[in-house]
């Protein structure tokens, strides 16, 4: 796979930084304040309106925080995430732009299934982490049949993450492999 190529400086630096910084307040207060997203977002479009132009920068800054947006509202939407998670990758889009936005969610998807996973087989929750896969995959067997039992289990979480951690993650990851 051919990653993008890195976008030109200090976007790298800034997004390193800004990842790094609600990872920190994710694990700690297990939120993203909304703060780092507002100052994140206006400082991405001051600095895509320097490298780019101000039009195209625009541009490049809407494209990628909708771009981030459109790929976590999903989870938001069937309560898989908090809306802190969603905002913090629409800020990295703005900074990195559409493309290099996919694959960081590509990567935190990866990242975070991982870990998720190890959590699940840790806290010897599997059974309820299948049961509450099926509830949301609509995996549900033929209304004429007996159900399985793991369909007849209430949906409960199995453990919330910080998510923004495997972001961040996500982020560092493509950012250093597509600079070297």
């Amino acid at each position: 796979m051919i990653l993008p190529p890195l976008p030109p400086h200090p976007v790298p630096l800034c997004t390193v930084l800004l990842v790094v910084i609600a990872a920190s307040t994710d694990i700690t207060c297990r939120r993203i304040p909304n703060r780092i997203i507002a100052i994140g977002l206006a400082a991405a479009l001051l600095v895509q309106g320097w490298l780019h132009g101000p039009l195209t920068g625009g541009l490049v800054w809407l494209m990628g925080a909708a771009c981030g947006f459109a790929l976590l509202l999903p989870f938001y939407l069937m309560r898989g995430m908090a809306a802190g998670d969603v905002k913090l990758l629409m800020l990295i889009g703005a900074w990195v732009g559409p493309e290099m936005t996919f694959y960081i969610a590509l990567a935190t998807f990866l990242a975070g299934g991982i870990w998720s996973i190890g959590i699940v087989l840790y806290r010897r929750r599997t059974r309820q982490m299948l049961a509450n896969l099926a509830h949301l995959t609509g995996a549900w067997q033929d209304s004429t049949r007996e159900p399985a039992s793991i369909d007849r289990m209430p949906v409960e979480s199995v453990g919330a993450l910080p998510y923004g951690v495997a972001i961040a993650a996500g982020t560092l990851g493509v950012l250093f492999a597509s600079a070297a």
